[in-house]
């Protein structure tokens, strides 16, 4: 599907118009055009990119790479060619999908391009030019911050989703440690570990964008880069500090069932230490011999058994005495 958008010096925008009209939007240095290829087609790859911009092969087959990119920025002189990474949410509320979208930034035009079925961030930007045509007297570059800045603005709800869960988690492991919960530690840690390796990379091509000179980029739209690249600072502490929470809530766990085993094996161990000595008595009781004189005493059986209450009532005593349990 792709959506196209023309916008004039003087007049309203024209929106998905054909390819014929865009070729002579394009043709004027005063416009704005605005091409969104989502999901797109081998034939709509040949005739906007190739047929329609002449952008360079290498950059065309970044587009049509279904792989994991890192974010990136090449400078083809007449265009940019940026790679940005955006957080969609997965099947739950805990995961989350990267997703990759392609912008090309020309002096009067910005193509973008993604393979997933929906980017919400491009969505939203088209509703709000429907209603709000200002952003376009701006030009393209300013065009592509509103992108971006929209793309990372969406970091927000997931990471503060994460925190959330994470602190439930460390609640729920000083309550009562689980399996489960380990497993959901993990999974928030890997999660956070992947946004990180989205962020770290996206906020140094954002960092170029803000301190290099190029002449796509005008001086007033780098100011509004330089507050996307301050965004994506914040995020990126933010991150760590979650994969710290992550950490010391594995940390808590691990401590926790390493105390419940402990006092397990105290129970246990006091038990086994009171039975010992019991056993012995048995066992010497036990012996066949024939000249044993308890045993041919009336009340023998009940003699053993105070013995029995007297060392194990001792044992009890020392121990608690000791504060052993």
């Amino acid at each position: 599907m792709v959506h196209t958008l023309y916008f004039p010096k003087e007049g309203a925008p024209h929106w998905d118009i054909s390819l014929e009209d865009l070729k002579s939007g394009l043709e004027d240095p005063d416009g704005l055009v605005w091409v969104s290829l989502e999901q797109p087609s081998e034939g709509e790859y040949r005739d906007y990119l190739a047929d329609l911009f002449h952008f360079h092969p290498l950059a065309i087959e970044d587009c049509q790479s279904t792989g994991f990119q890192t974010p990136k920025i090449d400078d083809y002189g007449a265009y940019l060619f940026i790679v940005v990474l955006a957080l969609l949410p997965g099947h739950d509320h805990t995961t989350l999908i990267t997703e990759e979208i392609d912008i090309f930034l020309g002096k009067n035009f910005i193509v973008t391009s993604f393979n997933g079925p929906r980017m919400p961030a491009v969505e939203q930007l088209m509703q709000r030019l429907q209603r709000d045509e200002r952003l376009l007297t701006n030009g393209a570059d300013f065009l592509c911050h509103a992108l971006i800045d929209r793309i990372v603005d969406d970091y927000s709800d997931p990471l503060d989703i994460l925190e959330t869960e994470l602190e439930l988690l460390e609640e729920r492991v000083l309550e009562k440690p689980q399996v489960d919960i380990l497993e959901s530690i993990l999974r928030l840690k890997h999660t956070i570990m992947s946004i990180r390796r989205v962020v770290a990379p996206q906020r140094e091509v954002i960092n170029h964008l803000t301190r290099e000179e190029n002449p796509l980029i005008d001086h007033q739209s780098q100011l509004y880069f330089r507050d996307i690249y301050d965004h994506l600072v914040r995020v990126y502490d933010w991150i760590d500090i979650l994969r710290d929470m992550a950490t010391n809530a594995l940390e808590v766990y691990l401590n926790a069932t390493s105390l419940r085993l402990n006092e397990v094996m105290k129970a246990l161990t006091i038990v086994s230490t009171i039975f010992l000595p019991l056993a012995f008595v048995a066992g010497v009781y036990g012996m066949n011999f024939h000249y044993m004189p308890e045993l041919g005493w009336k009340w023998g059986y009940a003699f053993a058994w105070v013995i029995f209450l007297l060392i194990a009532g001792g044992m009890l005593l020392y121990f608690r005495k000791r504060n052993w349990f």
